[in-house]
């Protein structure tokens, strides 16, 4: 039986799923609008720190219900996390703090927890993934998000005997490597989103993260610190991400990459070294071989998180979760000259941008994954612009959630 006729067996049966979602911002807000138009699920709690937020999504969310029921209205997350008439919940806040402590909560409180933050899943995914399963319950990224679109062609793909030699995304937003809330703030308030957030798609964090993620799923690694991020179309960029030694930019297949010019959109290049596979992928006009660009020409973000919620509840299944151990880190990098002393701000501020790279890579150097810049973060000695941070140059903030689940996950996976 598909989702969809699950749910609309829970409408018949006056079982709807019940949903929690913590952060009413731009993808929490739309993410509960659509809730009202589907079968067999209900909003059943709303918690955001600004409660005005919250009150508004709730708001709207009830004024569209053909069948009202109550919703609770929070700006303590634990509420509605704890909540019995809750029984999944949904993370929308992209904050790796906030989104360590909703993880704990949710598994305390026994309840699926659902991913709109990538950043807070590429910093402890591996160990919270171990916890919720061993507890019985499912820890996923979310439908929608680059990563698990993507994972979706990857499956498709190798589901039908295809190597993937190449996963990855178009980037959204033109690479502006020290852009910060103010640089983003006027084209934030047009597009109705956080400067943070605008913040940290153009300096690209959010690419290295969604990347990371994907990495974390599949074992695909970056070819290079950063990855290559080149130009180019459906009928090119089979061929810019080939071998060097074929004109390509890539040392290596099995990789994740970024491009400029395939936005919105996620893809797979695949090959088959079967004669009878490769001459069906012309004959159907997939491309010109060798290798071959399946293309997803959208994601829809938090309006496929349903998806995901029902496949948790229903199906007891994740749209995207790390294998095991890390296998990329996205690692902190200066966005300006930092001088001893200074308090240093994380994702989407004005301090530091993300920049993938392997796990082993980050251990070797000792570099610092983003999502542990949180909280009290202080610089130990000067630190230039463009430098990589090391333990040896900043001071960490141990009393924070991020940080103690980052450490057990470090000891957990230390072989």
């Amino acid at each position: 039986m598909s989702i969809y006729q699950e749910l609309l067996s829970r409408e018949r049966d006056g079982q709807p799923i019940k949903v929690g979602v913590v952060g009413a911002g731009q993808m929490g807000f739309s993410l509960i609008s659509q809730i009202s138009r589907i079968p067999g699920m209900e909003v059943r709690g709303i918690c955001d720190v600004n409660i005005e937020a919250a009150e508004r999504a709730s708001s709207y969310y009830q004024s569209k219900l053909t069948k009202k029921h109550p919703v609770l209205v929070s700006s303590d997350y634990r509420k509605v996390i704890q909540s019995d008439e809750v029984e999944v919940i949904v993370d929308a806040t992209g904050v790796p703090e906030v989104g360590a402590n909703i993880s704990l909560e949710a598994l305390r409180s026994r309840k699926h927890l659902v991913l709109l933050n990538v950043e807070v899943d590429i910093t402890i995914g591996s160990i919270m993934h171990n916890l919720f399963t061993s507890a019985g319950l499912v820890y996923t990224g979310s439908a929608g998000d680059e990563p698990a679109a993507t994972l979706e062609l990857y499956e498709f793909a190798k589901t039908m005997g295809l190597e993937v030699l190449v996963a990855g995304k178009g980037k959204n937003n033109p690479f502006i490597p020290n852009a910060n809330p103010d640089t983003c703030k006027e084209e934030a308030a047009q597009k109705h989103m956080s400067a943070h957030m605008l913040a940290a798609f153009q300096d690209g964090t959010k690419t290295m993260a969604e990347m990371n993620l994907l990495s974390n799923a599949t074992g695909l690694i970056p070819d290079k610190v950063g990855m290559h991020g080149v130009e180019a179309n459906l009928e090119t960029v089979a061929d810019k991400l080939n071998l060097q030694e074929n004109g390509g930019v890539l040392s290596q297949f099995g990789v994740v990459e970024y491009v400029n010019g395939l936005a919105p959109g996620v893809f797979v290049i695949v090959k088959s070294e079967l004669e009878p596979v490769d001459a069906e992928l012309r004959y159907l006009k997939v491309g010109k071989g060798p290798h071959y660009v399946l293309y997803r020409p959208y994601h829809l973000a938090s309006l496929e998180t349903p998806i995901t919620i029902a496949k948790a509840v229903l199906q007891h299944d994740t749209s995207i979760h790390p294998l095991g151990a890390p296998v990329s880190e996205t690692v902190a990098v200066a966005k300006r000259d930092i001088q001893a002393g200074e308090a240093i701000d994380g994702i989407g501020g004005y301090s530091v941008r993300g920049v993938l790279e392997t796990h082993q890579e980050m251990k070797k150097n000792s570099h610092i994954p983003i999502g542990l810049i949180s909280g009290n973060i202080v610089a130990k000695r000067s630190i230039k612009q463009g430098q990589f941070l090391t333990l040896d140059d900043v001071e960490l903030d141990p009393s924070t959630t991020v940080w103690k689940l980052r450490s057990l996950q470090d000891h957990l996976f230390s072989n």
